[in-house]
């Protein structure tokens, strides 16, 4: 049986065979939760995603887990919202669903995504989620390895925002 799954916590703490890092292009390292993944992964993520000379918006890279819980850490730059005439609604379909090939591709069972563009990229947090969910159930139902995804959520705020996708979009 496969399942979507919305938690409120620290994406960092996630025990299961990937976790999605919100990157930047330059897989350097940011703020938010792309800061906290790399400074819990320690500095060899650093050494690792260097490797790869950054990556377009909507892809993604895959890394080991290093010092993290998780076995993988998939790293995609989502869109930076301009309003929503620039392409973001398929480039964050695309940063979800080129996360979840990788995914599927390495063998993982169980990915936890934190919510993507909506921090300083200032995605609105209600149309990222619809996005997401969507994203992820069509991925799901063609998923050869895939069993459980997780949106880890930060806050309340967003926390409700994706129970509220997930609720209203039931098969």
């Amino acid at each position: 049986m496969k399942q979507l799954k919305v938690i409120q916590g620290d994406i960092t703490q996630f025990q299961g065979d990937a976790i999605v890092n919100a990157a930047n292009t330059t897989l350097m390292g940011g703020g938010g939760v792309d800061g906290a993944i790399h400074r819990a992964a320690g500095p060899a993520l650093y050494a690792a995603c260097e490797k790869f000379h950054g990556c377009p918006t909507g892809e993604a890279r895959i890394t080991s887990g290093f010092n993290l819980p998780a076995k993988y850490i998939i790293h995609t730059p989502g869109p930076i919202w301009r309003g929503g005439y620039s392409g973001e609604p398929q480039l964050l379909a695309n940063s979800y669903q080129n996360s979840l090939r990788l995914a599927d591709r390495y063998g993982c069972q169980t990915v936890a995504f934190p919510s993507i563009s909506t921090g300083v990229y200032a995605y609105p947090l209600g149309k990222a989620a619809a996005i997401a969910v969507q994203t992820i159930q069509k991925f799901m139902v063609k998923a050869r390895n895939i069993r459980e995804v997780t949106m880890v959520c930060f806050d309340t705020k967003t926390f409700q925002a994706y129970q509220d996708q997930v609720e209203h979009r039931l098969p």
